[in-house]
């Protein structure tokens, strides 16, 4: 089902009454960013050895840039965002054009580790001609961190998913919804309305002009194409390339309570991909010939694990998480069906590696959730009455059970915040106003979804969107596929591009893992740039990216 259809009216009127402050924050917010802009760029960023808290190798140099809490109050309170960089090789001859900027998504993701994709094989001739540059956006890592509860509450497992939830369960979730935004406020006091979209596209200004950069060239994936596509709309004529990998729906009534709708939705098209993959190769894992008899399995797992937690850590959320992130990355695949077939031959020890708590971890996974939270619940209104929640996603886990409730619990502080939201900001450029932009997207990306995708690619005037079909891992460039990455170097490298749309036919299948590989289950994400959801969803491992 749609999520326009399941909205409904009732959700309208009540989001029509919630308080929302202006969408571009007036004249003193454009003015605090010329301010902010000008002071960066004379002070620069002083790059040099990275802190050993960032974990970072030492071809990395890391410095920081200042911004303002308040872009109303430019001579206010400043916060300082953590940067890194990796200088361009100048390798092959190729002519060095400035730095190219990324964020990975999220929100709550993390870029500083972003220089080091130079080093891979299909990244080198991007990086030979430009400085490759990571941050921490507000809120995320070294930079003004959020925290919006105690780490350690983040791995009580295990614990339920139920796809049709009872009415007690619900109310159990309105309470730790309304204690999960309460602790965000108590926390984050009165700055906690200043982390959100519209501060992070005037962040990447002045992260532009400390850079030294008189245009900026910015590459976003997930979440990160939604503040790239905020950028292009309020300051066009400061871009010189910009590429979204995995757009979000950038339509304002869409962030981003029907956003979510709609990811849920799709999930459940990547839930039925992978499990007719997995009956594809039944002689592998046992797990049924046909996608119906994998679900029954995986169904089957689920009230095992009701009954008694693998390892007394695993139980059906932690199952459901697990199989959630082979809808992220099809890379995910072969091992998470590996490790339901052994688990339901009697070996536990495979799942508990791949879906169990990582407490080292925890830390930096709270504060991915709490910038997640505060971004998505401050960019915009959302409905303040339960009931609307109940309603649309009772009518949609009917045809998309498989992650619809799990996303709704995800976003339900936003239902109780305490923070004024924004009004969200119309993309859209006109001809003229802005360079010719890359948009990249796989077909039946579920965390994106193909929709945003259009609906960006109208918004900006000039733009070329360049799809993978019949592919769905989420984030595209610089991965598998060779002919998404041609328009990509062609776009950096060259400023070519085709003109409105091109395809790519999608990227070959995952192989079945061998059975010797069941013990040691891999949980590295793929090789590709983006990290992970684009509006409300749990990223791999370490939070939402």
């Amino acid at each position: 089902m749609r999520a326009a259809v399941l909205y409904g009216t009732v959700g309208a009127v009540l989001l029509s009454g919630v308080t929302a402050a202006p969408a571009a924050g007036g004249t003193t917010a454009v003015v605090g960013v010329e301010v902010a802009a000008r002071r960066a760029a004379e002070e620069g960023i002083r790059f040099g050895k990275c802190p050993a808290k960032e974990g970072l190798p030492d071809g990395l140099r890391c410095g920081t840039v200042k911004v303002p809490l308040d872009y109303a109050r430019p001579f206010g309170r400043q916060i300082s965002l953590t940067v890194s960089r990796v200088e361009a090789t100048g390798k092959g001859r190729v002519p060095r054009q400035g730095a190219l900027v990324f964020n990975p998504g999220g929100p709550g993701g993390s870029g500083m580790y972003f220089p080091l994709i130079g080093f891979l094989p299909q990244w080198k001739r991007i990086a030979a001609a430009y400085d490759l540059v990571g941050y921490a956006p507000r809120g995320v890592g070294r930079s003004a961190p959020l925290s919006c509860q105690d780490p350690e509450r983040l791995h009580q497992g295990p614990s339920p998913a139920p796809a049709h939830p009872s009415t007690a369960y619900k109310k159990q979730q309105i309470a730790r919804a309304k204690a999960y935004a309460l602790g965000c406020a108590q926390r984050a006091g009165s700055a906690l309305r200043h982390y959100h979209s519209l501060n992070n596209a005037r962040d990447l200004d002045v992260l532009r002009a400390a850079l030294g950069e008189h245009r900026l060239t910015f590459m976003g994936a997930s979440y990160g194409t939604y503040f790239g596509a905020l950028y292009a709309t309020l300051f066009p004529s400061r871009v010189r390339r910009m590429v979204f990998d995995s757009a979000v729906n950038p339509d304002p009534e869409r962030i981003w309570y029907r956003n979510n709708l709609d990811q849920s939705s799709a999930f459940e098209g990547r839930w039925a991909d992978f499990r007719r993959w997995v009956a594809k190769h039944h002689k592998v894992y046992r797990l049924g010939n046909t996608g119906q008899k994998v679900l029954r399995s995986y169904e089957r797992a689920a009230a095992r694990l009701a009954a008694r937690p693998a390892g007394g850590k695993v139980g059906p959320g932690q199952l459901q998480s697990t199989f959630l992130q082979a809808a992220y990355y099809d890379d995910y695949w072969p091992q998470r069906a590996l490790a339901l077939s052994a688990y339901l031959r009697g070996d536990a020890k495979p799942l508990i590696q791949l879906a169990g708590p990582y407490p080292e971890a925890a830390v930096e996974q709270e504060n991915a959730n709490a910038v997640y939270t505060a971004v998505e619940c401050n960019d915009g209104p959302w409905p303040t009455d339960f009931r609307v929640w109940d309603r649309d996603n009772t009518r949609l886990a009917r045809t998309a059970p498989f992650e619809t409730w799990d996303n709704a619990w995800t976003n339900l502080p936003c239902a109780y915040w305490p923070a004024p939201r924004q009004r969200p900001l119309d993309v859209r450029t006109g001809p003229g106003e802005l360079p010719p932009t890359l948009i990249l997207a796989a077909e039946r990306d579920a965390a994106a979804p193909y929709e945003g995708a259009i609906a960006l690619h109208r918004r900006l005037w000039g733009s070329v969107l360049v799809t993978e079909r019949d592919a769905g891992s989420h984030g595209v460039a610089g991965g598998p596929n060779t002919c998404v990455n041609a328009y990509l170097e062609a776009y950096l490298l060259e400023g070519r591009a085709p003109d409105g749309r091109a395809a790519c036919a999608g990227r070959p299948e995952p192989k079945p893992a061998s059975a010797r590989s069941a013990s040691t289950p891999s949980t590295q994400r793929p090789a590709t740039v983006a990290a992970a959801p684009a509006a409300g969803l749990p990223a791999p491992l370490a939070g939402r990216g």
